[in-house]
Parts: structure tokens; sequence; C-alpha cells
């Protein structure tokens, strides 16, 4: 089964029920969604920021019960090394954060799953999916709200 690691920005926007996204997202099997611990600690920071905000402590609460959280271990970090020092090679950079979770769903042959345009893709094969095509209208990219590979 495909797996699809959320990045932090897209766990947000399915928590806010951005609907564009959510129709995506769920017609995936529930099984084959997941995050990375650094994600995980993403949410935790914004509901520690805020605490007071009720609803988003729920949101988190329930979000994380219900998905993978994968680890962030040696076998990552041995990617994440690798292709770091490849983008370095050709002058590439990416935010710090970003790099560590596109390398962990390219650790455990995940779909990157983000909202982020710059982030498709942090090198060495990694397949980004990118659901901000259906939620911008000025991207200019299709805005099916089809799951991925699914086709008329």
């Amino acid at each position: 089964m495909k797996r699809f690691m959320l990045d932090t920005n897209a766990a947000s926007e399915l928590m806010k029920e951005n609907p564009a996204l959510v129709r995506r997202v769920v017609a995936a099997p529930m099984a084959s969604l997941c995050i990375s611990a650094i994600s995980e600690g993403g949410l935790l920071f914004a509901q520690a920021k805020r605490p007071k905000a009720r609803r988003l402590h729920r949101a988190v609460r329930e979000f994380l019960r219900r998905v993978d959280v994968l680890p962030w271990d040696s076998a990552v970090a041995e990617h994440y090394g690798v292709v770091r020092a490849d983008l370095a090679r050709y002058g590439k950079t990416h935010a710090p954060l970003d790099l560590l979770i596109a390398t962990h769903a390219l650790s455990v042959g995940a779909v990157l799953v983000t909202v982020l345009s710059g982030c498709r893709s942090a090198g060495r094969g990694l397949d980004g999916l990118n659901p901000a095509s259906v939620l911008s209208p000025e991207s200019g990219a299709r805005r099916d709200p089809r799951p991925p590979g699914d086709s008329p």
C-alpha cells in the first residue's frame, strides 16, 4: 500500500478542514496516512503557543490519535545526510524542518503531501504530491479534487 506523509502545513490545513485538501486526503485509506515525528512536534508547538485554544487542542489530539506518527531514526538520518549533501553540491537549500520531513518521506517510500509549492521535491527522486494546486487559484495547476492516481 502506498503511504502518504503529510507535512506539518498539510496536517494543519487538514485539521482546519480545508475542503479541497480534505476531499483529496479522505479518498486515501486512513492506514495509508502518516506524519513524521517532526511534524508531530510542530503541531504540539502550535498547541503549546495557544494554551487556551480548546478547539485547536482537540483537533491536534484527535488527529494525532488517528494518524501513524513515524519515528525519525538512524535510517532516516542517513537519507537526510545524503540528500542534504547532494543539495549542497548543487547549491540548493530548503528550510531545515521541511527538508527533514521530506527526507523522512523519501526514507520510508512515502509520497510527501505538502501545501508548500516550493517543497514539491527535496531531490533524489522524492515523489511530491502538492495539494496547493487545488487550494490556490493562482497556481495555474489542475484543480482536480480526485485523489492522486485516480483518472477519468
